[in-house]
């Protein structure tokens, strides 16, 4: 298993370089400059400052310096926010992103988790029907619909629980129910697919036979052959909720990290921009190398055939 980690661990840590590398060099081919924008600057203060930030010298320095920063942790100075740390801006914005999203994803495993369980034994059924045209549902329509849609309904014309802002824990559900709805869809529609498939399956004809009662089957044999392919998705699932919170954020108004990174492009703050690029990039495929070790424990032949690569 140790292996197994460190192997794994070493392909994230190339993974994140390769996105560093490629941010750097796209953002820096970009024409313009981030200052063309400012027309009543005079050029010689336009020029103080691109200095100021490094900007002036040969790319393979700037490159060099960038990496040493990186790796350090500092994702460099903003350019609209007159030089704040763009990592101190984005740790401000990390919070509510994050309790969001880890609401969104949280809630979409367990509700998914249970649909998909219940249509599976219940295949045929007007149960195993509605979990089919739910998921066929939650995987087409965009969660900015969804979300745009219960701040309406659900804070608006009921007045259930507020429509936007942030501030306190009310404020967190509807965004996080509106992320969570793809990820009910897909994990539903994976675990109904596997516990079918399971359940006609020799050995569980077997377990049957041997008298084992119907949550023991279910619960030791069952959901566990189907809990693999749910959770390859997870990593897929995370980098759309994580992507998929930049406009939710717009539509309740929650002062997160995606806030910055769409004020970012609209201003052309480069740094900002590279640096919630990164940042996002990161928990991303962090998310993706936790679910390769949770695949590997659930499935040992993972790691079997991952040892003799």
């Amino acid at each position: 298993m140790l292996r197994f980690t460190l192997k794994r661990f070493s392909y994230m840590i190339i993974t994140l370089w390769v996105i560093a590398t490629a941010t750097f060099f796209l953002m820096h081919s970009l024409p313009g400059t981030p200052l063309q924008n400012e027309e009543k600057l005079p050029e010689a203060i336009k020029e103080q400052i691109i200095a100021s930030y490094g900007l002036d010298q040969p790319l393979h320095i700037q490159y060099v310096k960038f990496l040493g920063q990186l790796v350090q942790g500092d994702l460099g100075k903003s350019l609209q926010y007159d030089g704040r740390p763009v990592a101190e801006m984005l740790m401000d914005g990390f919070g509510p992103s994050a309790i969001v999203g880890a609401q969104g994803i949280i809630l979409g495993v367990m509700v998914g988790l249970l649909l998909g369980v219940v249509a599976g034994l219940k295949r045929g059924t007007i149960i195993d029907n509605f979990a089919t045209m739910f998921s066929v549902a939650g995987v087409s329509i965009p969660s900015f619909v969804v979300g745009a849609l219960l701040s309406f309904w659900i804070g608006v014309e009921f007045g259930w629980l507020p429509p936007a802002l942030w501030g306190t824990y009310e404020h967190t559900i509807l965004p996080s129910i509106a992320l969570s709805l793809g990820v009910i869809a897909q994990i539903s529609r994976y675990v109904r697919t596997e516990m079918v498939e399971v359940l006609d399956q020799d050995y569980m004809k077997t377990a049957k036979a041997k008298g084992l009662g119907k949550s023991s089957i279910v619960f030791n044999h069952a959901l566990r052959n189907a809990l693999i392919p749910a959770i390859t998705i997870l990593g897929p699932l995370t980098a759309g909720i994580i992507t998929g919170s930049f406009i939710i954020e717009l539509i309740f108004a929650i002062p997160g990290m995606g806030k910055y990174f769409i004020e970012a492009i609209g201003v052309r703050d480069y740094t900002m921009i590279m640096g919630a690029t990164i940042l996002y990039s990161a928990l991303i495929v962090f998310m993706i190398f936790i679910v390769d070790i949770l695949y590997g424990i659930i499935d040992p032949r993972i790691r079997v055939a991952a040892g003799k690569e």
